[in-house]
């Protein structure tokens, strides 16, 4: 049985961190190298991948390809740029799914 993994991936000061935690990293420069990672990352046995508000903005249609896929759970986390609301509002959205209604 193979192990899944986790990742972050986003832009370099902003995802280097996550190595101190055990997460392997990819720092990215720009979205298409963002989008071409994530591929990758689905297709090696990641379960899940933490991922930049700052690089998921642009990668709407990438993200929702794996919304309801079992992996990987791609989780939006704010960057050095500070949080841009994307995330919370998958959140949301997802709870809203879930529940049925916004209970947030």
């Amino acid at each position: 049985m193979s192990e899944y993994k986790i990742a972050a991936l986003g832009d370099r000061d902003s995802v280097l961190g996550f190595r101190a935690l055990g997460l392997d990293v990819f720092p990215v420069e720009d979205v298409e190298e963002a989008k071409a990672a994530l591929r990758r990352l689905a297709r090696e046995n990641y379960a899940i991948v933490y991922l930049t508000e700052g690089c998921a903005k642009d990668m709407a249609p990438e993200i929702a390809r794996y919304k309801d896929a079992l992996t990987p759970a791609v989780i939006l986390i704010p960057g050095r740029e500070g949080s841009l609301g994307i995330g919370m509002d998958a959140v949301k959205t997802a709870v809203e799914r879930a529940v049925g209604a916004d209970i947030l």
